[in-house]
């Protein structure tokens, strides 16, 4: 399927926040997929990623995350500097932010022409998290969330009663929760935990764990398997096609 791709300047309660648009070149209505990156923003893997999925028939809606904190259009490498930038913006940001992000972006896209009113999530590694936040929202209807860091810890956010995993009876949409076993970053106690929040709830999720390591699906570096990336592309577009159209 062919594609555009554009951008819009969504107003939220905490500033214009950029955001990039993968959509059908045809003008058919399709679902909506928020897509959260690292804490990079929409580096080149990230949009090729979007670009995969937008070509499955979605409209993939890519905000810069830290909107708040940096100019418009700012995209980190993946390098120290990079590194270490991203985790103070992730850090710095207050999490009232990420709802309002969510509900800026969802408002904005129901008064688009092609736009169906049917929402899902995706994200890695921090966008991961962001996705999992995402599903909080009523709106979404399915979240793929790719090895989501934080999720075991109180540090997104630190406030009591806050925290991702506290507000599970808020999530009503199915969650796919994707794993690598040897991702340092959420080691197999962390994953252990989650799993285990989540199978105390009425939520229905699928959960894979594969041998991987943390940022897998990012096509580029060292990290990268690209069989794995194919298999979780074809599990979050079946979740999609079952949950969004």
């Amino acid at each position: 399927m062919l594609i555009i791709s554009e951008h819009a300047d969504i107003q939220t309660p905490t500033g214009e926040m950029r955001t990039y648009i993968h959509r059908p070149k045809n003008t058919s209505k399709v679902p909506v997929i928020l897509f959260y990156s690292e804490i990079f923003q929409q580096t080149g893997p990230i949009e090729r990623a979007a670009k995969i999925i937008a070509s499955h028939g979605y409209a993939v809606l890519v905000p810069e995350v830290f909107h708040e904190l940096n100019p418009i259009g700012t995209i980190l490498e993946y390098d120290d500097a990079g590194r270490e930038k991203g985790n103070a913006d992730k850090a710095a940001k207050n999490v009232e932010g990420y709802d309002s992000d969510n509900v800026a972006m969802i408002e904005w896209a129901k008064k688009q022409n092609w736009c169906n009113n049917n929402f899902g999530a995706m994200g890695f590694c921090i966008g991961g998290h962001l996705a999992f936040r995402a599903a909080l929202n009523k709106n979404i209807k399915s979240t793929a969330c790719f090895y989501a860091t934080d999720l075991h810890t109180n540090t997104i956010p630190n406030e009591p009663g806050q925290h991702s995993m506290e507000k599970l009876k808020d999530i009503q949409g199915e969650l796919l929760m994707i794993w690598g076993k040897q991702d340092n970053h959420v080691p197999t106690d962390a994953r252990n935990q989650i799993h285990q929040q989540l199978l105390s709830t009425d939520i229905l999720f699928s959960w894979h764990e594969f041998n991987a390591q943390h940022a897998f699906m990012r096509d580029e570096g060292d990290r990268y398997d690209a069989e794995l990336a194919t298999i979780c592309y074809q599990l979050s577009l079946r979740m999609f096609a079952r949950t969004l159209y």
